[in-house]
């Protein structure tokens, strides 16, 4: 919605003449606080056609007390201190647990690196065992030949003995 009238005039002179914001504070036009001078109240309030008790208005800031301001600064540094305390609290404890992780992670690998070791040295012996018995080995094939050999030897000898046999039934029948 466009401002008319009134508003609009008083939007525009707001926009044209910014104000420091330690100048002016905004608060409901609800009643006020601290009751102060008349004059000032006046002066620092902007006129408003509008009755809502809802609407902020502008008004000029009237600088505290000193003792209340240092009090504030105290107490804001006080929260500081506690948040940035936290802060790097909560920081140190993420870096203990990175290093706390870091240790298991590195005993792990040790663990892993000393069973490859072991699994290393283990598969050297069983080469050096499998060398060991390949004479044997070599033997046993050899073996294995022969008897293939043998075999075949034997049903050629089991063939023409039958052949044999079969010849000498029939010439003895002659």
């Amino acid at each position: 919605m466009a401002a008319t009238g009134d508003e609009a005039a008083a939007m525009e002179s707001i926009s044209k003449a910014p104000v420091p914001p330690t100048d002016l504070t905004l608060t409901l036009t609800a009643e006020p606080e601290h009751k102060t001078d008349a004059t000032e109240n006046q002066k620092a309030k902007r006129p408003s056609n509008n009755n809502d008790g809802g609407v902020e208005t502008a008004e000029e800031a009237t600088e505290p007390a000193e003792p209340d301001i240092n009090a504030l600064c105290r107490d804001m540094f006080d929260k500081m201190s506690v948040f940035l305390q936290g802060e790097l609290t909560a920081t140190c404890e993420d870096y203990k647990l990175l290093e706390n992780m870091n240790k298991l992670t590195s005993l792990k690998y040790m663990e892993m690196k000393d069973i490859s070791i072991n699994i290393s040295r283990n598969l050297q012996d069983l080469n050096q065992k499998y060398a060991s018995l390949q004479p044997y080995l070599d033997q046993i094939n050899q073996i294995e030949e022969q008897v293939t050999a043998l075999e075949q030897a034997a049903y050629k000898l089991d063939t023409y003995s039958k052949k044999l046999e079969a010849k000498f039934k029939k010439l003895e029948k002659r």
